[in-house]
């Protein structure tokens, strides 16, 4: 039987030095609530994790982004909404939108913010039972070659939290359609639709694939010992998540890891 680590109890991470050089910035918004989960998700992959307010007017020297879950300013308005109009995410923006394509990926209420900045199309609203949800989601894998998800196979289920009031992906026919037809789906609930999303999307990515927002956690299935293992036998391990913050490091230091 594998020992698993007390709570608290200091654990160490084996860090390959050249993994080590990728920054990743972490954004916290006033309201954000796993900022400092994502931060140690991103140094569990090996990466350095890169502390970024929203109030900051330059980004730094940061090779990507993650723009965590919460309520920013509280969701006074709608979700996001306000967020949108931070001065860091106008450079968030333009370094997304610019040649260079910095990585950006949007969770829970981060995905609800790429909306909001329109970096990603549709909008998200109140789930559908209009109350909040929390559960370990079974997700597919639809598209794995995103900057977020190189790590992971086509069709590949991994099971990963989800705790949302405001996770219902809604959008028209027609950017539906163009979502299916240009691969950009790239996760979708299985088992179980926890918000009523239309046609069971869990995630998104943009056309360039290097910003995608989701509604569930990846950065709450990273530890062995403390995150979900499998439902009804789908899925397979608590470190299902991990996979998004090893792809993106891939992704900026090149080749495999």
């Amino acid at each position: 039987m594998t020992e698993l680590p007390l709570i608290g109890e200091s654990i160490a991470v084996a860090v390959e030095p050249r993994l080590a050089g990728a920054r990743i910035g972490v954004v916290t918004f006033p309201g954000t609530l796993d900022d400092r989960d994502a931060a140690r998700a991103v140094r569990l992959a090996g990466g350095t994790a890169v502390e970024l307010w929203h109030a900051d007017t330059e980004l730094g020297d940061v090779d990507a982004v993650v723009i965590p879950g919460g309520f920013s300013y509280g969701d006074y308005l709608r979700a996001g909404a306000i967020a949108r109009f931070a001065p860091l995410m106008s450079r968030i923006i333009d370094a997304a939108n610019s040649d260079a394509k910095l990585p950006v990926l949007g969770i829970c209420n981060g995905f609800q913010i790429l909306t909001e900045s329109h970096l990603l199309p549709g909008s998200m609203i109140k789930n559908d039972h209009l109350k909040f949800m929390c559960r370990d989601q079974v997700l597919r894998v639809e598209n794995s070659n995103t900057a977020w998800t190189l790590d992971y196979q086509a069709g590949q289920e991994i099971t990963v939290p989800l705790k949302n009031q405001d996770g219902q992906y809604l959008a028209d026919d027609k950017t539906l359609d163009a979502l299916e037809a240009e691969g950009r789906v790239v996760f979708r609930y299985v088992g179980f639709n926890p918000n009523g999303s239309r046609r069971d999307i869990a995630g998104i990515s943009n056309a360039a694939g290097n910003v995608v927002g989701l509604m569930p956690h990846p950065e709450h299935a990273v530890e062995a010992g403390f995150g979900p293992e499998s439902l009804d036998g789908v899925g397979g391990s608590d470190t299902d998540g991990l996979g998004f913050f090893t792809s993106v490091l891939t992704k900026i230091v090149g080749g495999d890891k």
